[in-house]
């Protein structure tokens, strides 16, 4: 009996897949030590051939200390044959298209359940439109990167369809990838001389 109790009362913490007893402690631990909160994410990448590259992720520096991957992940970028490529994987444009969607439903998922809301189902669908144009060189007035992306949820609660907006918003606020798109975070490129 005692253990269906506990468990019980874990599960009762857990609200969409979210721990929300840490995740309010987490919250209080920042507002006393604000420097956990610094991290910093990494990648290194190599180019195998034509367009294809291999990003490995193997550790990241967060709450103060580096903390490695249990295993790392290796993700294989490249080019549609259209493109000239081979098609062993994504190509950049599209992982990007894949951070904003992952990063705006872990912001709407975590604040969901910090606000109490279940969310039964979410479901998300992105575009973009880009012009090669750019990339290629041959427009000056043309943009090189996305000129415009579209982010489409599906949210199976039981709230009101004001509610989901406001959930919707409440996920570009708080979506570290959002913003960073949508700001222009500065980027520095250097060629790295060791």
């Amino acid at each position: 009996m005692e253990s269906q109790a506990a468990e019980r009362k874990a599960a009762e913490k857990m609200l969409n897949g979210v721990d929300v007893g840490k995740l309010f402690d987490t919250i209080e631990l920042v507002k006393k030590q604000p420097e956990i909160a610094k991290f910093n994410f990494r990648i290194t990448n190599k180019w195998v051939d034509g367009g294809h590259n291999r990003a490995s992720i193997k550790d990241f520096y967060g709450a103060m200390e580096v903390h490695a991957h249990e295993k790392p992940f290796e993700l294989d970028e490249d080019e549609p044959p259209l493109l000239l490529g081979r098609d062993l994987g994504p190509n950049p444009v599209e992982y990007l298209l894949t951070a904003l969607a992952g990063c705006l439903t872990s912001s709407l998922i975590y604040h969901s359940a910090a606000k109490g809301i279940s969310i039964r189902n979410l479901e998300s669908r992105l575009d973009g439109d880009l012009d090669l144009r750019g990339f290629l060189g041959l427009d000056p007035n043309v943009e090189v990167g996305y000129q415009s992306i579209r982010v489409y949820f599906k949210i199976d609660a039981d709230i009101s369809d004001e509610d989901k907006e406001e959930l919707v918003r409440m996920a570009q606020k708080y979506s570290p990838v959002f913003n960073s798109v949508s700001k222009s975070v500065p980027v520095t490129v250097e060629l790295d001389r060791s």
